[in-house]
């Protein structure tokens, strides 16, 4: 009787006991609970990050680069970027994204995501393991849009728009998408993470965005030749209201640009965009000053285009530096541009329209050498040896070859960006010619090759 009784009562503890998860099950879920939050909160980030470079193109360069131009020629201007966000988006699905992140040689992708093949919402492991590959491919798609309409403003108010569309076709194909692989790709060349021969470090695009787009934006005014009545008649901006909402833009947008490329919501993404906001911040200040003792005054012009070019510098430092060395990064390039458009741009006499070349050419070499000065492993420790072991980044960290790595880099994306751009403005006169006539020209572009203006006063 008594057994029974004991049964009675122990039968459901044991049946409980049975029901009961397992210490190693309950571990399990809450680990697969953590890994869920985690990508989610970085794909979230990630989805922000990549509409935030987007805005750099549209509205932000579109507005930054609009209002500098004289106001016949607004429209065309901003027509540049618009349609680079549609143009290079087909390019990318088609082919860009697997030219420049599928597994190939050291110099150029492969074939395995064309079409956006085997692209989906498993993550890639090999560049971002908490997001969606597709995610992934969004973000770095924003970065291969903008990059040619940086180009635009060195051409602006005198290339066809015809030759503006075949250029870009052909400058992402044969310069960005190579570029982008040997810096980020799987076994690139310059892919400091992945075993790359020369370790460039880059972390949000100093070499692969603004040195190409730079001086790329130098050959194709050097090739096109100046504008009607430059320099003898004034060709100031029609609108610094237009370009003061576009700069601040950029400004908003580029912590998307690099904060984004920690390519995850971590604490990297946090020193990005803190490096971001100080060098753009010191850049503006140094710019200024360097105005103000020269001419006497600052100017929002000035202001607005030291912020460019200490965005412009800190990008390939973002997530390699502490916020000091961010800041000296910033104001050196922010004296450094201004004597750039100002002196070594009067003494040759070359029509950078917008000055594409003296913000982002320059911008882009200064802050890509000084990256390798500043790098510290106490900033970014993802460059491991086999043992797990943490290793040095730069100068400071005691690795005086990371200069030398950097200034590899920075030789090989200029040779490529000069080379092919050159090569490609050749292609394109031969086939739709490059520059509009003197007649279309003097009528401004807007008219001649859009039909419509900026601006109707008629009342």
């Amino acid at each position: 009787m008594p057994r029974r009784i004991l049964l009675v009562f122990c039968l459901p503890l044991l049946a409980a006991a049975q029901s009961t998860p397992s210490n190693e099950a309950r571990l399990a879920a809450v680990e697969a609970a953590a890994k869920s939050a985690q990508s989610a909160g970085d794909n979230a980030w990630m989805l922000v990050s990549a509409a935030l470079v987007l805005m750099m193109t549209g509205p932000g360069l579109a507005l930054f680069y609009g209002g500098l131009v004289r106001r016949k020629n607004v429209l065309a201007t901003m027509m540049h970027s618009f349609s680079l966000m549609a143009v290079v988006t087909v390019l990318w699905a088609v082919c860009g994204y697997s030219f420049a992140f599928a597994e190939g040689s050291p110099f150029f992708g492969g074939f395995h995501y064309l079409f956006l093949n085997n692209v989906g919402s498993a993550p890639n492991a090999d560049y971002a393991a908490t997001i969606p590959q597709q995610t992934f491919m969004i973000y770095q798609l924003m970065f291969a849009i903008i990059t040619p309409a940086l180009i635009s403003g060195a051409f602006a108010e005198r290339m066809k728009y015809s030759a503006m569309l075949l250029f870009t076709v052909l400058w992402t194909l044969l310069v960005y998408l190579p570029m982008a692989h040997m810096v980020w790709g799987k076994g690139g060349l310059l892919n400091a993470f992945t075993g790359g021969k020369i370790p460039c470090f880059d972390f949000a695009g100093g070499t692969v965005v603004h040195i190409t787009s730079g001086v790329s934006a130098l050959v194709c005014a050097l090739y096109l030749g100046k504008r009607v009545g430059y320099p003898e008649e004034p060709m100031k901006p029609h609108s610094l209201v237009l370009s003061f909402i576009g700069a601040t833009l950029l400004w908003v947008g580029w912590f998307g640009f690099n904060a984004g490329s920690a390519l995850g919501a971590s604490g990297l993404a946090t020193s990005a965009f803190v490096a971001t906001h100080f060098g753009a911040a010191a850049a503006t200040l140094g710019w200024m000053l360097a105005e103000w003792l020269r001419s006497g005054k600052p100017s929002m012009l000035g202001g607005i285009s030291g912020c460019v070019a200490g965005l412009v510098a800190i990008t390939p430092a973002s997530g390699f530096v502490k916020p000091f060395p961010a800041l000296l990064i910033g104001f050196v390039a922010g004296v450094a541009c201004f004597l750039m458009v100002t002196v070594v741009k009067n003494k040759f006499g070359y029509d950078d329209t917008l000055d594409a070349f003296g913000v982002h050419g320059a911008g882009g070499t200064i802050g890509a050498i000084l990256t390798g000065v500043f790098a510290t492993s106490l900033i970014n420790d993802g460059l491991k040896d086999a043992s797990g072991k943490i290793l040095p980044l730069g100068l400071v960290d005691g690795k005086p070859e990371q200069v030398l790595y950097q200034i590899g880099g920075v030789l090989i994306s200029w040779v490529l960006a000069s080379v092919g751009t050159l090569l490609i403005l050749k292609i394109c006169d031969v086939w739709v010619g490059v520059r509009v006539s003197r007649d279309q020209e003097i009528d401004g572009l807007d008219l001649s090759m859009h039909g419509e203006e900026g601006y109707n006063f008629e009342t």
